[in-house]
């Protein structure tokens, strides 16, 4: 018994706990002995309320109180049942602790240890001593109508069944573990709320990041439409210039080729005159008279070959634009790749055509980005004899 009386003493006034209150370091301390510390730190005219923590007189561990002050903290409702109890079983006299209990939870109007508890079920005159209270019931009761009132199942099974007190006590009981119960539901309450203005804002941060996502989305398609429109403007004028320039060469090679067949129209007009005068010269039958023209139909018809060789020259027939060849290879499969800015992937380095000799080291490697990076970072290392490691970068172009 001295020993569970020293764990149920408190370490301020070395006597047991008188309304305890549970620390968060886990060990309990009377609710006044508790005031008087706060009272101890307090300043001149300073009030306690303005002590927002102190030391566990037992593990020196600082306690944070709330705005609630003290009545922030639990009552440890268990550690009070247990000294109830230990009260009860320790022996009675004017010096034993169940006694100074008693004095100090009750007035001068209250019962004494002397009286007794009577039950209240029964119906014999004068009724019989109670042997257990009910707090649950709030009804004393003798071994007789226990029995028969509190049979060993279920719902009664739950009743909290406790020494027997008179029924100012009961209502005390119950006023305390009405404000513990009440105090829990505070706590919760005030968690719970905490909890929910958390949500609250996280979800107004949601709802502003949603906002944001739309606006910055928008932003990026309009970007992205004013992008390639420009683009497509880059295209059409360059499609007018290149077009110009074939529209050029077409009206030059058309005016040459519309020479040449005025040429050859002129050189075929005269032709067709001096066959038809050599054909008629020809069905001449006056000799005298075909000697005297056939001389001079013959000069003419050699002048006038030899004139049209000289007149026209040998005519290129090439109708192609070879020199037009156009390539969009290039520029079509950056189109094809077309997309949002993302790291390009690494290199890959082929090690079976490395070289390295005493002071240069050849690198070869491949890349599937080779229009969108225009060179490379390659880190290495080298390993001296004394095993230390340089290690440097380089840049490949």
């Amino acid at each position: 018994m001295e020993t569970l009386e020293s764990e149920l003493t408190c370490p301020i006034c070395l006597e047991l706990f008188e309304d305890p209150l549970l620390l968060p370091c886990a060990h309990s301390l009377c609710f006044n002995c508790a005031h008087r510390i706060l009272v101890s730190h307090c300043a001149t005219n300073e009030s306690v309320e303005s002590i927002t923590a102190f030391q566990c007189p037992t593990c020196r561990h600082v306690i944070t109180l709330s705005q609630r002050g003290l009545d922030g903290l639990k009552r440890n409702v268990t550690l009070q049942n247990i000294i109830d109890r230990f009260q009860k079983a320790s022996v009675s006299g004017p010096n034993s602790p169940s006694e100074t209990r008693r004095e100090r939870a009750f007035d001068a109007n209250t019962m004494t240890s002397a009286e007794k508890v009577l039950c209240q079920f029964c119906d014999q005159d004068p009724a019989q001593d109670a042997v257990k209270t009910c707090v649950t019931c709030e009804v004393s009761y003798c071994d007789e109508c226990l029995k028969a009132t509190h049979p060993n199942k279920k719902p009664f099974t739950g009743h909290r069944l406790i020494e027997p007190i008179p029924d100012s006590h009961i209502r005390g009981l119950m006023c305390l573990e009405h404000e513990d119960e009440k105090q829990n539901l505070e706590s919760n309450l005030t968690n719970l709320i905490k909890r929910n203005t958390e949500l609250e804002t996280l979800l107004a941060k949601l709802i502003q990041t949603c906002q944001h996502v739309e606006v910055n989305a928008s932003r990026q398609e309009a970007k992205l439409t004013e992008e390639c429109d420009l683009l497509i403007e880059i295209i059409q004028q360059r499609r007018q210039i290149i077009g110009t320039k074939i529209k050029e060469g077409k009206v030059m090679r058309l005016r040459k080729l519309a020479q040449q067949i005025a040429n050859c129209k002129q050189c075929i007009e005269r032709s067709a005159s001096l066959i038809s005068q050599a054909e008629h010269s020809l069905k001449e039958n006056d000799h005298a008279r075909f000697l005297q023209t056939a001389k001079n139909i013959t000069e003419r018809v050699s002048m006038a070959t030899a004139s049209s060789q000289v007149l026209i020259p040998e005519i290129n027939l090439n109708d192609t634009f070879d020199t037009f060849a156009l390539d969009f290879s290039r520029e079509k499969k950056l189109l094809e790749c077309l997309d949002y800015l993302t790291a390009p992937n690494p290199p890959t380095i082929r090690e079976e055509l490395c070289t390295a000799s005493y002071d240069t080291i050849t690198v070869h490697w491949t890349s599937d980005d080779e229009f969108s990076v225009v060179s490379y970072e390659l880190q290495y290392t080298i390993f001296t004899g004394q095993a230390n490691v340089v290690s440097e970068w380089l840049c490949l172009s």
